[in-house]
């Protein structure tokens, strides 16, 4: 992507953490999100985490990630309107025209549930303007590599590479596939954090709801 494709002002990802406790499954994701927006030039901020929950000390050090104790509504109580929620259940689809519309892009952690839970509606509820990232369900991660491709590089959702429900080769005998869509990278390779195949491995005998 050529620097004249890109957005003048690289965005703010927000990730408001919905859960007391933080899984190994989101912190290989929120330290993967933090590694790729500080490299973009973006601001990765993770809302909402509880004063009681402490951040595993390879993710705390990670460059690129901000932690609040306040929730979105707090941190951006004075531009609620230039806010997006990345929102399964939104009419309208993310476009690269948004990045003129909004400064902050937020998420609900966790959207990789398998089966959905509709995480996003605790969020949907405080009256975010909300777009949609296509009908196929995503990992948090996944989501807000999607949203900097489209809104930051001005991709079209459409013109993403996509990989949708890889399997996972567990062992010569067993594989397991992801019921997620991820984006292809240069190698062919479904786009994923530092650690997470070997952490599929490592939990091939739990469900995925388990992971996470």
């Amino acid at each position: 992507m050529s620097a004249q494709g890109l957005s003048a002002e690289p965005v703010t990802i927000v990730v408001e953490h919905l859960d007391p406790e933080l899984g190994a499954w989101s912190a290989l994701e929120y330290g993967c999100i933090a590694r790729e927006s500080h490299a973009a030039g973006s601001k990765f901020l993770l809302s909402s985490v509880p004063t009681s929950l402490q951040m595993p000390e390879d993710l705390a050090a990670t460059p690129g990630l901000g932690v609040e104790h306040r929730s979105v509504e707090q941190i951006f109580a004075d531009r609620k309107s230039r806010v997006c929620l990345l929102d399964p259940a939104a009419t309208v689809e993310l476009s690269p025209a948004d990045a003129d519309t909004f400064d902050v892009f937020l998420f609900g952690g966790i959207l990789g549930d398998d089966p959905p839970r509709d995480r996003t509606s605790e969020l949907r509820k405080k009256g975010y303007a909300g777009r949609r990232l296509g009908p196929k369900q995503m990992t948090t991660d996944t989501a807000v590599r999607v949203t900097r491709m489209v809104v930051h590089e001005k991709v079209p959702l459409e013109q993403i590479p996509y990989i949708d429900y890889p399997e996972i080769l567990i062992n010569k005998h067993e594989r397991t596939e992801m019921p997620f869509r991820y984006v292809k990278g240069d190698d062919g390779e479904p786009i994923m954090p530092k650690g997470m195949v070997d952490l599929i491995k490592k939990d091939a005998d739990q469900g995925i709801d388990d992971l996470v």
